[in-house]
């Protein structure tokens, strides 16, 4: 962390409310704690999320609902700052709400990319957050906002692309990602157990045998001192809490793998050293670029 004039500050660039909170939730809570400005980019509003009608009594639509919910969750992570890019939630692969022109999927990549690299240019984060290439269980809208981020990491800080804000080049890029180690033990309980791992979630709309990809980590974050934080920012998200990846019977694999309270980060720019790292401001410079 810096001990200059200037500010450390995380941009996390993401896809729908509730992914701040269930991904990377604990990593943004303790930089926030440490003194950092933490940023989120929310591309969609989460509109295509499952909805009991007893969610909805104070709210208009499921996106309203979404919002509110993200801003409760905000607070607990401690963000600076959120912005939506006003897309609109794609839904998973083969739903109607892919057809959407205004869905997030429609959107051209370039278009997106701008708008990413126009908040990079703001905002001067020396580090961007996102989710690794598969979007961490192949959702279209991670996809397309990992693939929109990363252009953008690059596109800010070239000269020859013009806007009204000066070029800045973030220092580094992360990606987001699952453990391997535990994809592998959690798909063959499931099958022990008699349940179909091709059909999990809240939805059975994720097949976690399609997200084995041997990603390299290279940086491991241990939040443990603000996992409560991330727990109740988790709990703002009450509308879209069902069986998920870190709770219920999951959570003492987690911990028996040695993969609670930690997230891990793969550094996509530039190449990374050999050793690993629990920091993702190493070797970043503070020189009030």
């Amino acid at each position: 962390m810096s001990n200059s004039n200037q500010k450390a500050t995380i941009l996390a660039v993401l896809a729908h409310p509730d992914d701040e909170s269930f991904g990377m939730g604990g990593t943004l809570a303790l930089y926030a704690e440490r003194g950092a400005e933490v940023h989120l980019i929310c591309a969609t509003r989460g509109e295509a999320g499952e909805v009991g009608p007893e969610y909805l009594k104070e709210f208009t639509s499921i996106a309203e609902l979404r919002e509110a919910e993200l801003r409760c969750a905000a607070g607990h992570l401690g963000l600076t700052g959120v912005y939506f890019l006003d897309y609109r939630d794609s839904g998973m692969v083969g739903s109607p709400d892919n057809q959407n022109p205004e869905a997030l999927i429609n959107a051209p990549l370039e278009e997106v990319t701008a708008l990413v690299a126009h908040k990079i240019r703001e905002l001067k984060p020396q580090v961007v957050l996102t989710f690794d290439p598969i979007g961490g269980y192949r959702h279209p809208d991670h996809i397309h906002i990992q693939q929109a981020a990363t252009q953008a990491f690059h596109l800010a800080g070239d000269a020859a692309y013009k806007s009204d804000l000066p070029p800045y080049q973030t220092q580094k890029l992360y990606y987001h990602t699952i453990s391997k180690r535990f994809l592998r033990v959690a798909t063959r309980l499931l099958r022990l157990f008699g349940k179909d791992p091709s059909r999990w979630g809240r939805n059975e709309d994720i097949d976690l045998t399609q997200l084995i990809v041997d990603f390299p980590i290279h940086t491991k974050i241990n939040y443990r001192k603000v996992s409560k934080r991330k727990n109740a920012a988790s709990q703002c998200h009450a509308s879209q809490i069902g069986p998920a990846i870190t709770g219920g019977a999951f959570r003492w694999l987690f911990r028996l793998l040695g993969v609670g309270d930690v997230d891990l980060f793969m550094q996509a720019s530039p190449t990374p050293g050999a050793s690993m790292s629990g920091d993702l401001f190493d070797e970043i410079t503070f020189d009030g670029n």
